[in-house]
């Protein structure tokens, strides 16, 4: 395996484990307390954080059905993608592992959720509601990505639109269905949690990956294509907050988010940062 793979996963594992530990847990502490703008607030903003962190090193998906949409747009490869789902859905529950420790008698605090911060529907949304929530804004959420990070793409603000197109639809949804929009911090709580939070955990898996699908079939519905073969012969990239981390040897040349770690260029045909 690629060391610039090998660091991708790494960053995929920590940047998975931190936005449910932070998001999640956000909810878990303050769901009543801080309110839904709290809540909102703490997804959008540990999410734009990560993307400047580690938008260089893996490209920031740190969410399944992003990985999806860019898997579709060409822009990794299949071996590639599956080996960030499980550095995905490894980090999601490792992030819940930490909230659940925190949430027992060692941890002492107090579960706001009632549910570790799992997703589920209920008495304020039915199944098919939430299916349907899950699904379009899944879709709102990659296409943001897919589209800020193309070439086309005002350089050095990806991460900001990112941040806040996941804060919005937090806003949406969290009293609906607690917002899932991404099956690895779906996955986590429900695994500790149990009862219904996880026998109704395949919809927030199942639905956002729809909704990955979706958003791709958007951006090339009144886009050009995220990636091509032509345009990643062409020098210069999208936005500077997603480039894959290169070899001793090499120099990066600025990447969209969607792009796959191990493409590189001669050092020669680098465009000058900045």
């Amino acid at each position: 395996m690629p060391a610039s793979l090998v660091r991708s996963l790494v960053a995929e594992f920590v940047g998975t484990a931190l936005l449910v530990l932070v998001g999640v847990g956000t909810a878990v502490a303050a769901r009543h307390s801080g309110g839904v703008v709290v809540v909102a607030l703490a997804f959008g903003l540990v999410l734009l954080a990560l993307a400047y962190a580690i938008g260089p090193i893996s490209g920031c998906h740190i969410n399944p059905a992003v990985t999806l949409g860019v898997l579709l747009s060409r822009g990794m490869t299949a071996a590639e993608a599956g080996a960030f789902w499980v550095a995905q859905f490894a980090g999601g529950i490792a992030g819940a592992a930490l909230l659940k420790a925190l949430v027992s008698s060692w941890g002492g605090v107090t579960d706001e959720t009632g549910a570790l911060g799992t997703n589920n529907w209920g008495p304020t949304i039915s199944m098919g509601g939430s299916f349907l929530i899950e699904v379009l804004l899944t879709a709102v959420l990659v296409t943001v990505v897919l589209l800020v990070t193309g070439r086309s793409a005002t350089p050095g603000f990806a991460g900001l639109a990112i941040g806040l197109t996941l804060g919005a639809v937090h806003l949406f949804a969290v009293q609906l269905d607690g917002t899932g929009v991404n099956p690895a911090r779906s996955l986590g709580p429900a695994l500790f949690e149990g009862g219904s939070a996880l026998s109704h955990v395949w919809l927030y898996i199942v639905a956002p990956l729809i909704g990955g699908g979706l958003a791709v079939a958007l951006v090339r519905a009144f886009a050009a294509p995220a990636v091509t073969e032509e345009a990643l012969q062409e020098p210069g990239a999208g936005d500077t907050t997603g480039a894959q981390v290169p070899g001793a040897d090499q120099v990066p040349a600025p990447r969209g988010r969607h792009t796959t770690p191990e493409e590189t260029r001669p050092p020669a045909e680098q465009p000058t940062a900045g």
